[in-house]
């Protein structure tokens, strides 16, 4: 059997940039990427704490210490520069994955720094390659 969990989170991010005419997308600080151990590409949910508005799109980098959370193309109209918002990526585990996974999940400050990670003991010194 598989099931899927949430592999990793950004927690109450603010949207820094929305810019409807770039090719679809959401722009997170490379810092951020790394430490919720998403891929370069890979499909995340966002939900927006402020309008309850949810929505599916892919992770691009933006520059390392940047606190760059931009929505790009048609997920620009769901959430405005200041909005915060849930980054979740999830992944499928067979049932004894699942019982011992730990996602990552990060916490960030009102200018996208980290704050606070959550990281399973073994991933915390993996590189996000390793992932």
């Amino acid at each position: 059997m598989q099931v899927t969990l949430m592999k990793g989170k950004i927690h109450r991010a603010q949207v820094t940039e929305a810019d409807l005419h770039y090719e679809g997308s959401i722009s997170i600080d490379r810092n951020l990427i790394e430490a919720a151990r998403f891929f370069i590409n890979e499909r995340v949910d966002i939900y927006n704490i402020d309008t309850g508005a949810r929505f599916s799109t892919y992770v691009i980098e933006a520059p390392a210490g940047s606190g760059v959370i931009g929505l790009n193309g048609a997920a620009a109209r769901l959430a405005l520069t200041g909005d915060k918002v849930i980054i979740v990526a999830y992944a499928n585990f067979d049932s004894d994955e699942a019982r011992t996974f730990k996602p990552s999940i990060v916490l960030v400050d009102e200018r996208n720094r980290r704050v606070n990670s959550t990281l399973p003991p073994a991933a915390a010194s993996l590189t996000h390659e390793g992932v």
